[in-house]
Formats: structure tokens, sequence, C-alpha cells
């Protein structure tokens, strides 16, 4: 795998958010009212809406959307209802891929995701085909040139299952699921800037697509986050310029 292959990747995430701030600030309110229809709206008492709500903050989301979001999850206002839905699938090269929905309507979401997929050369697999490939986690991001001695002892002292030094001089922390936000926060703390952090579906193993191989993979991974169900897109695809 070329050097740069992983941090080209995150960054081409990250340009994508950018670019489209209307969808990333309704994914987020779906979640938050999601999460507190699930587990409540307190958030020091439901790890999953806490993250969601840090995350709002991060992209300076309005207070009063947030707690909206929590009260229409809560029931004390009306609002849509979501269900959530996974579907699996595979992109090129045998590439597997996971798309996490939340939807009003289940028939629509499939028909979409199934038609992103085989538009670009992909096909949408069965329950489980390759769930196994990922692990949930934590995932935090830095960039090539951070403090590696820094990143690596405030991880460790705060929580975090392993560090990765990449090729390409990135560094990936990677952190049990309900010790996320706490060990983020810890990062945050000593002035260390983490590029990306979520908690996500981590790949196990990658496959790594070049030439056209990439540019089609690209296509379906960028196809199927622009549809208004898709929540968040995983991929054992590593996507060399």
């Amino acid at each position: 795998m070329a050097g740069h292959s992983k941090w080209a990747n995150i960054q081409h995430r990250k340009g994508r958010q950018d670019a489209k701030r209307g969808k990333v600030f309704t994914k987020i309110i779906k979640e938050i009212t999601v999460s507190a229809r699930l587990a409540g709206g307190e958030v020091n008492f439901n790890p999953r809406l806490r993250a969601a709500v840090a995350l709002a903050k991060e992209e300076n989301m309005p207070q009063d959307n947030i707690t909206r979001a929590i009260k229409k999850g809560t029931g004390e206002l009306e609002g849509v209802s979501y269900e959530e839905v996974r579907y699996e699938g595979y992109g090129i090269g045998g590439a597997a891929i996971i798309i996490d929905c939340l939807t009003d309507n289940k028939q629509r979401a499939v028909a979409d995701v199934r038609h992103a997929l085989t538009k670009h050369g992909g096909n949408l697999g069965t329950d489980g085909s390759v769930a196994f490939l990922f692990k949930h986690c934590g995932r935090i991001f830095f960039a090539p040139g951070t403090d590696e001695n820094k990143v690596m002892e405030v991880a460790l002292e705060a929580g975090a299952e392993d560090i990765i030094n990449d090729e390409d001089g990135s560094i990936e922390v990677i952190t049990p699921t309900q010790e996320f936000i706490q060990i983020k926060e810890a990062l945050l703390s000593t002035g260390l800037k983490i590029e990306l952090a979520e908690v996500a579906m981590r790949p196990t193993l990658e496959n790594v697509l070049s030439g056209d191989d990439g540019i089609r993979m690209q296509k379906i991974l960028d196809t199927l986050d622009d549809l208004d169900d898709v929540q968040e897109v995983y991929t054992t695809a590593v996507i060399e310029d």
C-alpha cells in the first residue's frame, strides 16, 4: 500500500463533509433524535446521544436545533419516526461495504442503496455477508507530523486500545466505543489537533484499489453517501491516487 493512501482517503472524506454542510446537519439531527428515542434524552446517561451532541457542537449547530431534536426523540415534540437499518454489499474488486441508514421508508432506502451499488459495478449482499470484516470502535486520526510520543502517552493513559502509525505519517488511535468521548477530550485538552474522530466500523483488512478500479469504487462510495437515508458508509477499500 502506498504511504499516502490512507491519509488521502481521510482528506477526501473531510472534503466531502465540508462541501455538504446541510446534509451533515441533517445527519446529526437524525442521529440525535434516534439516540434520544432509544435511550432517553439525558446526555450524561446516554453515551450515543452524548457523542451526537458533541459532534453537533463541533459543527456549530445552534443549541435550539439540538434541543428540538432531543425532544422529538423523547416524544415531547412531534417528528418523523426513523428506523435504523444496515445494508451490506460489495464494491470493486470484492471490497466490502457497510451502509448504515436512518430512514422513514425502508423500501425506498433499500432500493436506493441497491441502485447506487449496481450502477457503478457493485452489488448488495445479505445480512452478515461482510460485517465480520469490521470492528465497531472509536477512531481518532491525526495528521502526518503530529507528535507521536505525545499522542501515545495521552491516549494510552486515557484508555485507548491501540495506536497505529501509518506509513504516510498519520496516526490513528483506536478506542473502546464507551470510552471514545473521554479519550477524545483527553487528547484535545493537551492541545493536539484531531483531524477526524468517529465511532465507526473499522475494517480488519484492506482492499487497495488504484487507477480505473479506484475511480469506480469512489463513485460507488460518493453515490451512496449522497443518498438522503444514508448516515454512514464504511468500506475495506483504500483508494490510491
